[in-house]
């Protein structure tokens, strides 16, 4: 169930947040410092990111249906996440909504909930 009001709503469902996930992935998977703690295949990584945004921003809880609560730093534990790697996903974020077409200012709303969640996500010094 959507709740109305939200930015998954705002910005138009499913089909922006696929765009976003196109594209994120895309230059995920050509950044050397993200690279090393993704897999190969990066189709599995995007679907499970893509069932998290629709419901980080108000969609359905798809995400939670199939793999319960987010958990977002237990899960990353087994990766290093660096300031760096931090700082790459997030540029590579800000690409993909741009390239998205989302509009301010939800993008702008969008990219602020993403850098305090993916700042969380840091468990490892340069």
């Amino acid at each position: 169930m959507t709740k109305p009001g939200t930015i998954f709503e705002a910005i138009g469902g499913y089909e922006p947040i696929d765009k976003i996930i196109d594209s994120l992935y895309k230059h995920i998977g050509n950044n050397p410092k993200l690279i090393p703690i993704f897999p190969d295949d990066l189709a599995e990584s995007a679907r499970k990111q893509r069932l998290f945004l629709v419901q980080f921003f108000g969609g359905p809880s798809i995400y939670n249906e199939e793999r319960g609560h987010p958990m977002l730093r237990r899960r990353h534990m087994e990766f290093e996440v660096t300031p760096e790697r931090k700082d790459a996903w997030l540029e590579c974020m800000h690409k993909a909504l741009e390239e998205a077409e989302i509009e301010e200012p939800y993008r702008s709303a969008i990219f602020e909930r993403l850098v305090m969640t993916a700042q969380h996500m840091v468990n490892t010094r340069e």
